[in-house]
């Protein structure tokens, strides 16, 4: 970037999957309908206290976990007071001082390179802290002429505020880490992950500065709702911080938002510091008190963490760390890829397909892989055919697309209605061979006399001899044998 390091932090709020709010038993289903889901504690109505859900502690100590960060055994909840329209109490409840989950950080791997060219490098994220904290409501601006409506539905919903340290030092490691700790949430079941519904807001922190130079002044830009406009703002945000710098300008600390009609961050207000929200312990609620033997139980609990997964499918399987790493990039791809090889005991053969022919058909529709029409049995016996010699790899890109288009067809079937089958008999081959070779002895003169694209002339010459039912391996042990006579 022109002679300048980029800096970026990020703020992540994981609306938790608890049925109830955090301090109270009102429901925290999305979609109802204005204030029907608000009950006395979220109108802070006199007289009323808060009472925490056990259910969003556990989802807290089950990201720690996931995250190799330290579990406080002793946490306190603090009042974070400011004046907002949809905050009936006049603060928030948060933790401040002490934080339920401590350290711990987020890996991943990003995608240097292009082409033949590219590598995978590992990247790691430190964590701060994750706190946890209750939602505001919301504010609707729409079908109110010159007014404000008050939604307090989302008033109390428990959230999780996963705190970085400023270690990200572009977009794309940005972006990466962003989708990473999405996997992470949703793979572990604390989260739904739905951007679009606000389960899963990220604030990101971005600053520029001179290689070694002391860090920048940040501006904060605010609730980024999918990985597109993270990059769209991200982006803008690093170019316009560059540009004032070089134009003279000093940058000045703030809260932004990003517009994605017109592909730009605009400052919303300046940013507070901590002492703007004169934070202090809340009476209401003790010290929330996490034993060892609880955090154990939470671990027992808890599924297979995808780099766990990814590690045992390298060990188990044969897998790259590439592969390994896109194979469980959801729990249901992960739970695909094993149930196919399940089914036929190859596993390389069946990642490939997977993140090959699957993933491509996928993504022209837009889908993910709980729309995949292809079951992992039928997808199993694909790869067996594939492996046993029965049909080529093309042919079995045939035998794909009717199956795409008739989930309840049956592989087999489709080959021989298709009339998709290898050629395997040797002396029939053989013949094809024989006959190629001596129609094309300028393509023979040509190989022998070390000329090895000419070898793939008379294997097409075979192939369309064969109507493509020849095995190619075969094919070309077979022209090998017969030009080194």
């Amino acid at each position: 970037m022109r002679g300048y390091e980029v800096v970026i932090g990020f703020e992540t709020h994981a609306q938790l999957s608890t049925q109830s709010k955090i301090f109270s038993r009102a429901p925290t289903a999305f979609g109802a309908e204005p204030n029907t889901q608000a009950c006395a504690v979220d109108l802070a109505l006199p007289g009323t206290l808060p009472v925490m859900n056990k259910g969003a502690v556990e989802r807290a100590i089950e990201l720690g976990l996931a995250l190799g960060s330290h579990i406080a055994p002793r946490s306190i909840f603090a009042r974070k007071n400011y004046f907002y329209p949809d905050l009936p109490k006049g603060y928030q409840i948060s933790q401040f001082e002490i934080p339920v989950v401590q350290g711990g950080s987020v890996e991943f791997y990003l995608e240097t390179g292009k082409g033949a060219e590219a590598v995978l490098e590992k990247k790691s994220v430190r964590l701060v802290r994750a706190h946890l904290e209750e939602d505001a409501g919301k504010s609707l601006h729409e079908d109110f002429i010159g007014q404000t409506g008050i939604d307090l539905n989302r008033a109390g919903t428990p959230l999780l505020e996963i705190v970085t340290e400023p270690d990200m030092r572009s977009t794309a490691e940005a972006v990466a880490y962003a989708k990473e700790l999405h996997k992470i949430v949703t793979w572990i079941g604390i989260c739904d992950g739905n951007m679009q519904e606000g389960s899963f807001r990220c604030d990101a922190n971005v600053s520029v500065r001179k290689p070694g130079a002391a860090l920048g002044t940040r501006r904060e830009i605010k609730n980024l709702n999918s990985f597109k406009f993270m990059q769209q703002a991200i982006d803008f945000e690093i170019r316009w911080q560059i540009e004032e710098i070089e134009d003279g300008r000093t940058i000045q600390q703030a809260t932004v938002l990003f517009n994605p009609d017109t592909g730009e961050t605009r400052a919303m207000r300046s940013k507070e510091d901590a002492a703007d929200y004169r934070y202090f312990p809340d009476p209401d609620l003790p010290p929330l008190m996490i034993a060892s033997e609880w955090v154990e139980r939470v671990r027992a609990g808890m599924t297979e963490l995808p780099r766990v997964m990814a590690a045992r499918f390298c060990a188990d399987y044969g897998l790259s760390d590439y592969d390994a790493t896109t194979l469980t990039q959801s729990r249901e791809v992960a739970s695909y890829f094993e149930a196919t090889v399940k089914a036929c005991g190859q596993p390389k053969l069946v990642g490939n397909w997977i993140m090959g022919e699957v993933s491509r058909r996928l993504n022209a529709s837009e889908a993910d892989i709980s729309a995949c029409p292809v079951s992992a049995v039928q997808l199993g016996e694909l790869v067996t055919r594939i492996q046993d010699g029965t049909i080529s790899n093309n042919a079995a890109k045939q035998v794909m697309d009717a199956l795409w288009a008739d989930p309840q067809a049956q592989v087999d079937a489709i080959i021989e209605a298709k009339g998709l089958k290898q050629m395997n008999d040797t002396g029939a081959l053989e013949k094809i061979v024989d006959a190629v070779l001596a129609a094309n002895p300028k393509n023979v003169a040509e190989f022998r006399a070390g000329n090895a694209k000419a070898l793939n002339a008379l294997v097409g010459q075979i192939m369309k001899g064969s109507q493509g039912k020849a095995n190619p391996q075969q094919v070309n042990d077979l022209l090998k044998q017969k030009l080194a006579g």
